[in-house]
């Protein structure tokens, strides 16, 4: 189910709307929605000894899964300032994002809202990992050390992980 699955009346002026590919519209007043992805911003934090950071997540969707710090971007911020604001939020750690590890696009719950998610490696410049915001749990982890695929939240942190454990060899 996409972003717009539910959409039937126009917000603006009640009409049926019509279907295309990708987006909806209305016959009436010209009104058109797309169905973009959302953006998200998440780092691997690296500590000193060569381990990543993981956060379990406290809800869903995938609670209780173990994902990679991060979220999503607001509109109008730079995707920089989103990890930097996200990592603080659900972490207590100020971080400088180094090098941007890649881009990979997912689905984020039920709904198959489709996101594109922006992934940088990083390093932690002050603070204690603490966890807050939608985190339950807080870990570090060696390459050697991370949580089987059936543990992490979303299929992206599957890849983005099997990438750095690779890049550690």
């Amino acid at each position: 189910m996409g972003v717009l699955e539910d959409w039937r009346l126009c917000p603006r002026c009640a009409s049926e709307l019509t279907r295309g590919q990708g987006r909806v519209d209305c016959p009436t007043c010209g009104f058109v929605a797309y169905a973009n992805p959302s953006v998200s911003a998440c780092a691997l934090c690296i500590d000193a000894s060569g381990r990543v950071l993981l956060g379990r997540r406290a809800g869903d969707p995938w609670a209780g899964y173990w994902d990679l710090p991060g979220g999503f971007v607001e509109e109008y911020e730079h995707p920089i300032d989103a990890v930097r604001r996200e990592l603080r939020e659900e972490t207590g750690l100020e971080i400088e994002p180094l090098e941007l590890l890649g881009v990979w696009p997912d689905v984020y719950g039920q709904d198959g809202k489709g996101t594109v998610n922006l992934y940088w490696t990083a390093r932690v410049l002050s603070g204690e990992p603490a966890p807050a915001d939608d985190v339950a749990e807080l870990a570090w982890f060696r390459p050697d050390e991370l949580p089987p695929a059936g543990e992490l939240a979303f299929q992206n942190v599957v890849e983005v992980l099997a990438l750095w454990r690779q890049q550690q060899a």
